[in-house]
């Protein structure tokens, strides 16, 4: 009964469009050109150099896209028991009729040519959008993205924050922050007005978020205005060579004043909490950060309790944290769960903090899932990946355990892979 009941469910959840709420899509280049953009994407670069292959062979300046191909494909064996290797298998075979389990030397050619002659339609991005049964993805926009050349309805602009907050003092972002808003960053009154300027142009081109990556010893507090103009004097004078307590200082101001912002402009602030930047140091591109399980969600208490009116969508970058988040989002009606994010986005970790979730947190504060994506062939089998796990939960945990309907359960599917995104990221 659970099998079949599961492969009910999933056929349900998989019969609607739906929003995904966070990728780094490149608007104006959403989908990939050939299988390299694929296989280009850091997990499989990581576990490619994990497993062996050095980084010099994976970022030779210059590489042929199908040199790089081949290149990895010789080294992909170590990882056909990863779940990335089964999206990978199951985009080719969705996409470009690829038959085969497994790629090799043998077939891997093939499959490039049939990818690239697939890929080279002009309307490659809208097949993959409606395949994926997307209807909607977010982006991650630099906050000096000119946002143009791109229907807005479609790629959603979202204000990615990182370097208003943490890298103020490096002459190139002050130069981007004036380019931008035409103020200076050396005072409270300047970021207030530029910050301020930023949300206004965000929100016009259909802005629905405001978001943050957040390493594990951030700790948000108000400042207030005299110690924040010292550290913006500091950062404007010494750049990066200012003090560690300034450039805190500054960062804390800002990331207040942003929350200042999304509650006047009713926008929720994404928070991507505990990443740890160059780790590895010698990793490949974008495979380098790791987490600790020293982070802790009270160092947010006193940023939730100040903006009651402010929806927070939170992300933890390991299931460790997960309880922790869970909790939260049960206790504070700002917290949101949202989605599974880098180093738990694998069918185990997923089951187990998705079924936390949905057995202790009202199921209108779930977004069940994003896909981090960077190009947009990666929505449908990473989707498909949470959708069985979610509709697995649902046969198990509800149906079969409490006695549910399946409809009921289907209806709880629905809110937290589809109508939550819209409700909370709705404006």
């Amino acid at each position: 009964m659970s099998l079949e009941l599961r492969s009910q469910i999933y056929e349900e959840l998989s019969s609607f469009d739906f929003i995904d709420p966070h990728t780094h899509i490149d608007a104006l280049k959403p989908a990939s050109e050939t299988l390299a953009d694929i296989l280009g994407y850091h997990y499989y670069t990581e576990l490619a150099h994990s497993a062996g292959m050095s980084r010099e062979a994976i970022e030779e300046a210059d590489l042929d896209p199908k040199e790089k191909v081949e290149r990895l494909v010789s080294n992909l064996e170590p990882l056909q028991n990863t779940i990335q290797y089964s999206w990978f298998i199951e985009m080719a075979q969705e996409f470009f009729g690829f038959q085969d389990d497994v790629i090799n030397r043998d077939n891997w050619e093939a499959l490039y040519n049939l990818a690239s002659d697939h890929m080279s339609k002009s309307d490659w991005a809208d097949q993959v959008l409606k395949k994926s049964r997307l209807k909607g993805v977010f982006l991650t926009n630099d906050f000096d993205d000119p946002l143009d050349g791109f229907d807005t309805n479609i790629y959603i602009p979202c204000l990615r924050t990182d370097d208003l907050v943490f890298h103020l003092g490096k002459p190139e972002v002050r130069k981007r922050f004036v380019e931008s808003t035409g103020q200076e960053a050396g005072t409270t009154e300047s970021v207030r007005a530029g910050t301020l300027q930023l949300f206004r142009t965000f929100v016009a081109k259909n802005a629905r978020a405001c978001a943050i990556s957040l390493p594990p010893h951030f700790a948000p507090k108000k400042i207030s205005d005299a110690a924040a103009d010292q550290a913006l004097a500091e950062l404007a004078s010494k750049g990066v060579e200012a003090s560690d307590d300034a450039k805190a200082t500054a960062a804390c101001f800002t990331f207040w004043t942003l929350a200042e912002h999304c509650r006047e402009f009713k926008l929720p602030f994404d928070l991507m909490i505990g990443v740890n930047r160059s780790v590895y140091s010698a990793g490949v591109y974008q495979g380098q950060d790791l987490y600790d399980s020293r982070v802790s969600l009270i160092q947010y208490r006193e940023l939730f309790n100040a903006f009651t009116d402010v929806t927070f969508p939170v992300s933890v970058l390991a299931s460790v944290t997960n309880q922790e988040l869970t909790s939260y989002s049960w206790i504070f009606p700002n917290v949101v769960t949202n989605g599974h994010w880098w180093y738990s986005n694998t069918p185990t970790f997923i089951e187990h903090d998705a079924a936390a979730r949905l057995e202790a947190v009202p199921q209108t504060k779930q977004i069940g899932y994003y896909s981090d994506m960077y190009k947009l062939e990666f929505a449908l089998p990473k989707f498909n990946m949470y959708k069985r796990v979610l509709a697995k939960i649902l046969a198990e945990r509800f149906v079969i355990g409490r006695g549910w309907s399946e409809e009921r359960a289907v209806k709880l599917g629905t809110a937290v892979l589809r109508d939550n995104t819209e409700l909370i990221f709705g404006r």
